[in-house]
């Protein structure tokens, strides 16, 4: 389960951030989770308490906010969603699909004592 080495890095980062601004609390942090990226929301949910006990994020809400996968076909150039499993443009049936959206992961926001 490699969501615990992320909810582990991502309550790091939060911790370190939050310590430079002087900060004693934080109270939620907003994070991205692309359909693409590979990660498991719900294993991170299941993550976040243990990960942040000790912490500055202790008791803190964890808001995920969940990025469909979009790609681009290079040879109609029409979009679309994609999941891990689409290959072919649904358009024009090509194997020229590229991600566009739906591979991101990141801390967008915190909010602070």
């Amino acid at each position: 389960m490699h969501e615990l080495g992320i909810t582990r890095n991502i309550v790091d980062i939060a911790e370190q951030h939050a310590r430079q601004q002087g900060v004693t609390r934080v109270t939620s942090v907003r994070i991205e989770i692309g359909a693409l990226s590979g990660v498991i929301p719900e294993a991170v949910e299941f993550a976040f308490e243990a990960c942040t006990q000790g912490t500055l994020l202790e008791d803190a809400q964890l808001i995920i906010d969940r990025i469909a996968g979009r790609g681009r076909c290079d040879d109609c150039g029409r979009e679309s969603e994609m999941d891990r499993y689409t290959f072919a443009c649904p358009y024009c049936e090509s194997f020229g699909m590229r991600t566009v959206q739906g591979e991101e992961l990141r801390i967008i926001e915190m909010e602070v004592d």
